[in-house]
């Protein structure tokens, strides 16, 4: 099943969250990703719907092996890009900026190719 750029994002902002925290709120992944509560609330029903997500009575989020399997290829592939960029001489916000575009529509060959560059010349994709 394809997912959506937007839920990508979401369960990459949610992996941030747990790493940074300890725990997810959709208050703080609204924050993060300058999206409104509401926006949260949608794309969090679906991504319980769709088995990428838990949400327990508090409202404290845990992803599932499926929703923590696509984040943290995409946190991954994100970190990958902007050290990638990077070494290219751009600067780290426009990095950043670039890489969360690109990540999700660079075909895994080309991932790989970058990958594999980046390991060569001592950037390493970590």
């Amino acid at each position: 099943m394809k997912i959506l750029r937007a839920s990508e994002d979401y369960l990459e902002a949610m992996l941030i969250m747990k790493n940074r925290r300890g725990y997810i709120r959709s208050i703080d992944i609204a924050e993060y990703l300058g999206v409104t509560k509401p926006s949260v609330t949608y794309t969090t029903k679906r991504l319980r719907e769709n088995g990428y997500i838990t949400m327990d009575v508090d409202g404290l989020i845990t992803l599932t092996d499926s929703g923590m399997e696509i984040a943290s290829k995409m946190l991954d592939r994100h970190h990958t890009l902007t050290k990638f960029l990077v070494s290219l001489g751009i600067d780290e916000i426009t990095a950043e900026k670039d890489a969360c575009k690109i990540e999700h529509d660079i075909s895994q060959e080309t991932y790989e190719a970058i990958c594999a560059h980046a390991m060569k010349h001592g950037a390493g994709n970590n």
